[in-house]
């Protein structure tokens, strides 16, 4: 949580210094901003013996699954709310930085920031092929969390429209659930 809020906090003073930052110093940030790693880890308590002070240790470690999950969440979110974002006056996205630092048209940059999402989910499917030190279940929480983002921002943000977007899904999952 505290990682979180200081990332937070680092936006909000790039934000009112009209700060773009470079490709290396956005991403450092705007990954602990996207709360992929805070959720993580709070979705993990509770769920019994399997988790263990080890588990924690190497989630907090920042290991490559969650990394790529948290590219995952952060690049997709970027590509589907840079222009709602920028409307309303927001930070710089991942597409305004990279755009200041490497140049190209949006178009390019979406398809770059897409190849990299494309990239970090074949790290993701990696992790769960070769499990490491965690139990299964424990890689299952991050992979099934890194679906929802998937699911949130696939075609636009689902976050911030989540009554427009988001609504068919709940519905078909807690109204109109398909029967097994």
């Amino acid at each position: 949580m505290k990682n979180q809020v200081r990332a937070y906090f680092h936006e909000a003073k790039w934000f009112h210094k009209k700060h773009i930052p470079t490709m290396d110093e956005y991403m450092r940030i705007a990954l602990v901003a996207s709360a992929y790693s805070m959720l993580a880890t709070t979705s993990l308590v509770g769920i019994g013996d399997i988790v263990t002070k080890d588990s924690f240790e190497w989630l907090f470690s920042n290991p490559k699954m969650v990394r790529a999950s948290a590219v995952v969440c952060r690049l997709m979110d970027d590509i589907v709310s840079h222009k709602f974002d920028q409307k309303r006056g927001h930070i710089a996205s991942v597409v305004e930085c990279y755009m200041a630092q490497h140049g190209g048209t949006k178009e390019e940059v979406i398809n770059e920031f897409c190849k990299q999402v494309t990239d970090a989910w074949k790290d993701i499917n990696k992790e769960c092929l070769y499990p490491t030190t965690v139990p299964m279940p424990i890689l299952m929480r991050i992979l099934n969390l890194a679906r929802v983002i998937d699911v949130v921002y696939k075609d636009e943000d689902g976050n911030t429209h989540a009554g427009i977007v988001l609504k068919d899904f709940v519905n078909s999952m807690l109204i109109d659930p398909v029967p097994f």
